[in-house]
């Protein structure tokens, strides 16, 4: 098993952070999600991964200080969380949670939360997985965003979603509406690039509304803040592909069905 090593302030500039490692085209996004790590450190988050050139990794940190609509007081939050290609199957994915689970013991939390899909959403942990581990959901939306959670003082309250994501719902009722961050390095690249000239092809009007502060992102309509796509209204997907102009009508039409 190839070691777990942790980024930090220090380290981060010559360390690689698993995703679009030799995707050129994302570059400026990869460098903003460096950027956004960097500051997230000072808030207690945690990188972890494998000395590797690999997507092997897990990111966690306080919940009250996480990117996303939801109370979970006294709780680590995991966000993304991904052991990928030769590497699944060899204990990776027990060994980077459980480092989580180690540090909410130490740190004296009530446990560790994440958000998934009820089923399996791109861009979000394997639910099925988590709940092998003994993590419970704990609250689901109709818009099929699921809350789970791994307590350690069973006694705490449970983890809720904010109302901000309870309808499903965007204030822009036409076209498309997409919320990013630069929690992802995919994800400015295609949104503002791939998805605008996708739209224009369509003639479809788009709004993007990037999330740039801890604050905007725990009022969002949406639990997926890394990329989130609404289409009149409603919630679509959080698959990242559906920017690309040959990938837009596949994702759309499943997702509508």
């Amino acid at each position: 098993m190839e070691e777990i090593i942790q980024l930090t302030s220090e380290n981060i500039e010559k360390e690689h952070i698993c995703c679009a490692i030799s995707d050129k085209k994302c570059k400026q996004s990869y460098q903003a999600k460096k950027d956004w790590l960097r500051k997230e450190f000072e808030n207690g988050y945690i990188f972890r991964r494998i000395d590797a050139r690999a997507k092997v990794f897990i990111e966690y940190g306080p919940a009250e200080k996480a990117w996303l609509p939801i109370n979970a007081p006294n709780y680590l939050q995991i966000n993304c969380f991904w052991v990928s290609g030769k590497y699944k199957g060899n204990g990776y994915a027990k060994t980077l949670l459980q480092y989580a689970i180690d540090d909410a013991v130490s740190q004296g939390k009530n446990g560790l939360v994440t958000v998934v899909g009820t089923k399996k959403f791109h861009f979000m942990s394997d639910t099925k997985w988590l709940l092998r581990q003994g993590f419970e959901e704990c609250e689901k939306l109709s818009s099929g965003f699921s809350l789970l959670v791994k307590k350690i003082n069973t006694e705490a309250d449970n983890p809720v979603f904010k109302e901000s994501v309870k309808s499903g719902e965007c204030e822009i009722k036409k076209g498309i509406v997409v919320y990013y961050s630069n929690r992802c390095p995919f994800s400015e690249y295609h949104v503002t690039n791939s998805l605008t000239e996708t739209a224009k092809n369509r003639s479809l009007p788009l709004k993007i509304i990037k999330i740039e502060s801890m604050r905007e992102a725990q009022s969002a309509p949406t639990p997926a803040t890394i990329f989130s796509l609404f289409y009149n209204g409603k919630f679509i997907t959080t698959d990242i592909s559906i920017c690309m102009d040959s990938r837009f009508d596949k994702v759309m039409e499943k997702a509508l069905k």
